[in-house]
């Protein structure tokens, strides 16, 4: 089928590219733009006591079942001055004019007043709505309390409404990484081009499919930048792969039309089967029954099923367009390249935009045609790609196949060490704390930890039913229990035009996102309101995302171990073995163990927080571990499947094992060390993202595909397959006849018969081209 799909796309190469994918990509992007976005991240869980909280508030006010926001003044004059109470007034009242929000002014409640009467906050309750309603409230808000800006007044806005989200510049700096690298590692223009372009293609396609998706299916705001940091690096890995193959078969001699055919049914076959495994494993996200995690797991599988399509489909047209070119570079047109890489790399750290970046390229490009291109107009002399014995791949696996066992060791001890901090994972949400120091949240979030404490930026609102709510005097006990709780600052009733319900609002004395307002939520339900007689239920944005960071810890272990099964029970149909698939699952638990210890060492215990520009130590966002473990696996099947692959095709060739081993690594080597490497640089980019949580996740997907493809790829791997011999294939007679046959090496070709002139035996016998 897929030699099929890649003769059609050969023979109808223009129809292809001109008739169908550049149409597609205008027509969706067009289509995009008409409807537009309704991103929104709806943290809400199927049965929960902050749910079942909202709910009693919302039916009683709506504006109280949605969000909670603050705007924050700090002023140089007594509050009580005539001209500020009546300009704070006036303000306040122009926002509860606008109909959308209920505001708690503090000339109502002193207690929103600082002790040192310096600072003061009026709390808005915000009713359920979308992202883009909320841009536009905050906006409106924004208008009308502005105007009290002045020298003697200091205005901020805190909370959800006025968090302003946008994609990190950052995203480039990977994209000109993976430039680079490709061009030293394949030293051809045409072949750094072909990924990269595959990869922004489908990038554009697949975040336009997603915008429109999102009118229809609930997506978080960083949905976008999710499918750009999963899309980038596998489209540019999967096309990868593909050129690879082609290159080798074109030099052994076959056509430009059956080199693609062969790269597409042989590499293509694992291209698909490794995509479709990340799409099973992050569509199986969906079982967590939480709306904004399976809104991240469609839009990722839809930038990853793009780009396995892309790959199939526009990548041949497009190398048989290139043909022979593919190989055609001149040290010019790289050394040009790498001043235009290195332009732009200026012009994003140092902030200057295009002019510095192009006035940097053309003074560059003019020293090289003056001085440099005439003394290198010769071509580079490409590396070969079929000799795979003279590698360094080759030398390095006879020197970890010599030492199995202390390379086995060592692995294991450096893979334990990065895993210890697993151990003492608390996963949380991050609080506006976290913020850049320059958006208007963060400074509102400084100004009422000085002026109260950190915990007024995070109330919990506790809904009261029963007959309490119509006995002011029980309500007031209720409240001066919870006042004498330990870790609560301070807690009061809030008038509810309601029979129905009774409102009481509790400020802790720990930020939001610390371990002791997670303790103090779970003593007030088990202990304090139940010996109070009073029926009521914790609740409130705080309250909330702990009981998310609850329920979420607790799916883990059921995520986990599906994968688990799901990832051993493929692994063992593709490639015949119980050991392999075995050894391959313990492999990537300990990858995606280390990537866990490196980002709870970083963000939760604080190590190295300057050096990534982490702010206050927080916990683990709770949704990214279980992002992280399906992504990492199904990622990690991309370099199993090419590596054990070639591995098995040798053992089959060889009846040898330690042969296998060492031509296996040292034919993927280059592609699986060149496509991690550009991985790496793509998720390490995002570390670069002022959002903690987009910087926390490139983090871990950084460290687990760099521990991947090094510590387990070139040390693991080998030592184990070293080991194990000849039982790495073995599987049982009864259990090999039922297990289904995926067939992911296709068919090869056998080299055509050489000029003598221009061969040598290698060590097994076989002729390889000699440059």
């Amino acid at each position: 089928m897929l030699a099929s799909l890649a003769r059609f796309a050969v023979r109808r190469r223009r129809l292809m590219v001109f008739g169908i994918w550049i149409p597609f990509a205008i027509i969706i992007v067009a289509l995009s733009g008409a409807i537009g976005n309704n991103f929104r991240t709806e943290m809400k869980l199927p049965s929960s006591e902050s749910r079942q909280a909202q709910d009693i508030l919302a039916a009683v006010n709506p504006s109280e079942g949605g969000t909670t926001a603050q705007i924050v003044f700090k002023s140089s004059l007594p509050f009580t001055t005539p001209s500020v109470k009546d300009a704070i007034t006036k303000a306040l009242d122009a926002v509860k004019a606008l109909g959308q929000t209920s505001v708690q002014s503090p000339y109502d409640f002193p207690n929103q007043f600082s002790r040192t009467g310096t600072i003061a906050f009026a709390q808005l309750s915000v009713p359920k709505m979308t992202t883009k309603q909320m841009d536009v409230l905050a906006g409106k808000v924004e208008n009308a309390v502005d105007t009290l800006k002045n020298d003697n007044m200091q205005v901020e806005y805190g909370g959800q409404l006025f968090k302003k989200f946008a994609l990190p510049d950052s995203e480039a700096l990977g994209l000109l990484a993976a430039i680079v690298i490709l061009v030293l590692a394949f030293g051809s223009v045409l072949a750094m081009g072909l990924p990269i372009g595959i990869a922004l293609i489908g990038l554009v396609i697949a975040s336009s499919i997603v915008s429109i998706v999102s009118n229809v299916v609930s997506m978080p705001d960083q949905a976008t930048s999710m499918v750009a940091m999963i899309g980038l690096g596998v489209g540019i890995d999967y096309a990868l792969f593909i050129v690879t193959r082609f290159r080798e078969a074109l030099h052994d001699g076959l056509s430009i039309d059956d080199s693609i055919i062969e790269a597409v049914d042989t590499s293509g076959r694992a291209v698909l089967f490794a995509g479709t495994t990340v799409i099973i494993a992050l569509l199986g996200l969906l079982t967590i029954g939480l709306a904004f995690v399976s809104g991240f797991a469609v839009a990722m599988a839809i930038g990853v099923a793009v780009m396995v399509v892309a790959s199939l489909t526009l990548l041949p047209s497009l190398l048989a367009m290139a043909g022979n070119r593919i190989d055609v570079t001149t040290r010019a047109a790289v050394l040009g390249l790498i001043t235009f890489v290195a332009s732009g790399f200026v012009a994003v750290f140092t902030k200057s935009g295009a002019i510095f970046g192009v006035g940097t390229l053309v003074a560059a490009i003019l020293v090289s045609l003056r001085f440099v291109v005439p003394a290198l107009r010769k071509p580079i002399p490409h590396k070969e790609q079929n000799n795979h014995q003279e590698s360094v791949w080759w030398r390095w696996s006879r020197v970890i196949q010599r030492r199995p066992w202390t390379s086995l060791i060592l692995a294991a001890l450096a893979l334990g060490l990065l895993a210890i901090p697993t151990f003492g994972m608390r996963l949380g949400f991050s609080d506006f704390g976290n913020e850049p120091a320059n958006t208007t949240t963060r400074r509102a979030y400084d100004l009422v930890a000085e002026g109260f404490g950190p915990g007024f930026n995070g109330p919990l609102y506790i809904a009261v039913t029963g007959d309490a709510v119509g006995n002011p005097a029980k309500l007031k006990s209720f409240a001066d229990t919870i006042n004498a709780t330990p870790d609560v600052a301070f807690a009061t009733p809030i008038p509810l035009k309601s029979d129905a319900a009774a409102l009481v609002m509790v400020y802790p004395k720990s930020s939001p996102q610390a371990k002791a307002t997670s303790v103090l939520v779970h003593k007030l339900r088990k202990d304090i309101i139940p010996a109070s007689g009073v029926q009521a239920k914790v609740g409130g944005f705080t309250a909330g995302s702990i009981d998310f960071s609850d329920y979420l810890g607790a799916r883990l272990p059921y995520l986990i171990g599906v994968v688990l099964l799901v990832s051993f029970f493929l692994l063992m149909v593709v490639f015949r073995s119980l050991l392999v698939p075995l050894k391959a699952v313990l492999m990537n638990l300990l990858s995606v163990g280390a990537s866990y210890g490196v980002i709870v060492a970083v963000f939760q215990w604080g190590w190295f927080s300057k050096l990534f520009g982490v702010g206050a130590p927080g916990p683990i966002e709770a949704w990214a571990p279980m992002f992280l473990f399906a992504i990492v696996f199904g990622l990690s099947m991309d370099y199993e499947v090419f590596l054990l692959t070639r591995m098995k095709e040798e053992f089959e060739r060889t009846g040898d094992n330690e042969i296998a081993v060492a031509d296996g690594l040292a034919a993927t080597a280059r592609v699986i060390t060149a496509a991690a490497a550009i991985m790496v640089c793509v998720f390490a980019a995002f570390v670069l993202s002022p959002d903690r949580s987009l910087k926390l996740f490139g983090l871990g997907m950084a460290v687990a595909v760099f521990v991947d493809a090094t510590i387990v790829r070139m040390l693991l791997v080998p030592a184990t397959m070293e080991l194990l011999g000849a039982r790495n294939w073995w599987i049982p007679k009864w259990l090999d006849k039922v297990l289904p046959r995926i067939d992911v090496e296709g068919h090869h070709h056998e080299s055509p018969a050489p000029h003598l002139e221009d061969l040598f035996d290698d060590p097994h016998g076989d002729l390889v081209e000699a440059k």
